[in-house]
């Protein structure tokens, strides 16, 4: 029967004979033109950057220098790429994409995206986020310390995001501590207020993406004239460990203007937050003084209350501050964090 690690060496093997032969690789000609995959891939690579050289191509495709060469005279003669010396040294060859190539390109991306459109149709909805999600742990465990280093993204709720929001946290606490559907319609409760009730002057959802995805969520709405609630703190398993809760937790007080001291205890729950169960990801925790319990609620649901300011004014509308040019970036822990302006 062989070892373990053979029996996983043959199940990688099997999936490859699968997937190449599913995606049409094994075609001469790749997606019904007369280029091949490694042609294509070339001209993709040309296509998304303004310029490159051989050597870059080569690095970042892991092609033999020698068959890259000979696949670039060859687009070179048909007039498909454009080559040019380098300004700074005219050893160096830059290439680009002649228009000839732009048009030969352009349909191929066309077809390339129909054909995985139609591979996902045939995978049921709520199958498909699992898909994208084993996708990217292969990938994950693949590139190993070669993998870029993910971008966090913080924002805004948008239309959509609050029925993401309930459906998550019904999915992890049934997953993981079977949780019935009266945990969720309590959710969908909570959010419903939110929206029907919203003060946007001193409540705020934020959703976290990573890579483009909602892995992340947390709720900062009114208690009273100086206490706000912090509610529904959830962070995706697949994200946890990259310092995505302590962010959310973060980015809602420094948002409430919080005293330093509630900030410290914060970021203190936040570190449990992110990489703990759903349980724990989701929820409400003491932050900044004694909790006080909304005897309606199980203690899941509860909320941390945040001391806010004593101001002689109330908060300004975020609109009416100075407005940036671009999001704040910056790199903590795992992830480089991008907060999008309000």
């Amino acid at each position: 029967m062989g070892s373990a690690f053979e029996r996983r060496v043959d199940a990688v093997r099997e999936f490859n004979r699968f997937y190449t032969r599913r995606i049409g690789v094994l075609d001469e000609a790749y997606l019904g033109s007369r280029f091949s995959l490694t042609q294509v891939r070339v001209l993709y690579e040309l296509a998304h950057r303004e310029t490159a050289t051989a050597s870059e191509l080569a690095r970042e495709l892991a092609l033999d220098a020698g068959y890259l060469s000979r696949i670039l005279n060859g687009f070179t003669r048909r007039g498909v790429i454009a080559k040019t010396a380098a300004k700074n040294d005219a050893r160096k060859t830059i290439l680009r994409l002649s228009a000839r190539g732009r048009r030969i390109i352009g349909p191929l991306e066309a077809k390339a995206r129909a054909q995985v459109g139609a591979m996902l149709d045939g995978v049921p909805g709520a199958q498909q986020g699992r898909l994208i999600e084993a996708m990217r742990a292969i990938e994950s465990s693949l590139a190993g310390s070669a993998r870029p280093q993910p971008k966090m993204r913080l924002r805004s709720h948008r239309p959509g995001d609050l029925g993401w929001v309930v459906e998550r946290h019904g999915t992890l606490y049934w997953q993981e501590y079977g949780w019935d559907e009266t945990f969720e319609a309590l959710v969908a409760g909570i959010v419903a207020k939110f929206v029907e009730h919203l003060d946007p002057k001193r409540e705020r959802c934020w959703i976290a993406e990573l890579d483009g995805e909602p892995v992340g969520c947390v709720f900062c709405v009114r208690k009273s004239k100086s206490v706000a609630k912090l509610r529904l703190l959830l962070v995706e398993p697949r994200a946890r460990g990259l310092g995505i809760g302590h962010e959310l937790v973060d980015e809602c007080i420094r948002w409430a203007e919080l005293d330093p001291a509630a900030l410290a205890s914060a970021r203190h729950q936040s570190s449990c937050h992110d990489a703990a169960s759903p349980r724990t990801a989701a929820d409400d925790t003491d932050v900044g003084e004694e909790p006080q319990r909304d005897n309606d609620e199980p203690e899941a649901a509860q909320a941390a209350e945040l001391v806010l300011r004593d101001s002689e004014r109330d908060r300004r509308p975020r609109q009416e501050e100075e407005p940036q040019e671009r999001p704040e970036e910056r790199v903590e822990g795992a992830v480089q964090v991008v907060r999008e302006q309000p």
